[in-house]
């Protein structure tokens, strides 16, 4: 059996970068033994296959090379930056079911927007030794009187505040240290970030490491972009209504990405919160099963 695989750059800076996700339309009847198998052979940090739905406009099952997610940020923007080239998008405000329930998507030209839960905010001060010593930083490194905290708007991040930029650039992952610390917190990864930008006008620029995923590092990150706009606003009390989170500057080499993300507010409380970017189609991929 042959497979096409789109392989589409999600939220690029401008026309240039993003993470590339692989899609796969008309999933239905692969089984998700099949998924897999065509997930390891695309390779990428994440592939969707996108099926008929019940509950909403379309069924997205998100694979990595080594198991299934619930959710997955620049894999969602991929698909539905897609979808919409295609002229397969029914409205602007469109949805799509996971395995952990159904999301609203909007979309705003090119642009394809997910939307994401109210924060849940976990503090780990038992950990923060270890969390120090795999990233090859300490606690002088951190932006002053903050620290280390799991946020959760869908998956769980490690959200690292760290004083800048350069900080940021040197770190130096232990990736099976990541891991392990991953597995224990339920996390899909760490996410360092400095509040220095490569551009203007930015709220933060941001690393990835998701090794029990299979990601050593990631370009861009809608599902965590989320969570560090939350701990922006409600922890470093940067109060705003939309972030711009610049990530993948800083990977060797470069692939620039940009995220947006809105919050929805109720008396200053996040209520839910979209995140978005442009996804542009770079390739076609077979895959033979």
């Amino acid at each position: 059996m042959e497979v096409k695989v789109q392989i589409v750059n999600a939220f690029v800076d401008g026309d240039h970068g993003g993470n590339p996700a692989g899609v796969v339309l008309d999933a239905d009847s692969l089984t998700s033994e099949q998924k897999l198998q065509i997930a390891a052979q695309v390779g990428l940090s994440e592939t969707a296959f996108v099926s008929r739905s019940a509950l909403a406009d379309f069924k997205l099952d998100f694979f990595t090379p080594a198991k299934q997610i619930p959710h997955c940020g620049h894999a969602t923007i991929a698909t539905f930056s897609y979808l919409q080239s295609l002229g397969r998008i029914p409205s602007a405000h469109t949805s799509k079911e996971t395995i952990d329930g159904s999301r609203q998507i909007w979309m705003r030209g090119e642009q394809a927007f997910m939307e994401q839960k109210p924060p849940q905010y976990q503090s780990v001060p038992e950990l923060e030794e270890r969390i120090f010593q795999s990233l090859g930083i300490s606690k002088d490194d951190l932006i002053e009187g903050k620290s280390p905290i799991v946020v959760n708007t869908g998956n769980s991040f490690l959200i690292i505040p760290l004083q800048n930029q350069h900080i940021l650039r040197e770190l130096k992952p232990q990736l099976a240290e990541i891991e392990s610390i991953s597995q224990q917190l339920h996390l899909i990864g760490f996410y360092p970030f400095s509040l220095q930008t490569q551009r203007a006008q930015r709220d933060a620029t941001t690393r990835m490491f998701g090794p029990l995923y299979g990601i050593p590092e990631e370009s861009a990150t809608g599902m965590a972009a989320g969570p560090l706009a939350c701990y922006m606003h409600d922890i470093m009390s940067i109060k705003k209504d939309s972030y711009l989170i610049e990530q993948g500057y800083l990977m060797n080499p470069p692939s620039p990405s940009l995220i947006t993300v809105e919050l929805e507010k109720n008396e200053g409380a996040i209520q839910k919160l979209m995140a978005g970017g442009k996804g542009i189609v770079m390739q076609q991929k077979t895959v033979v099963l």
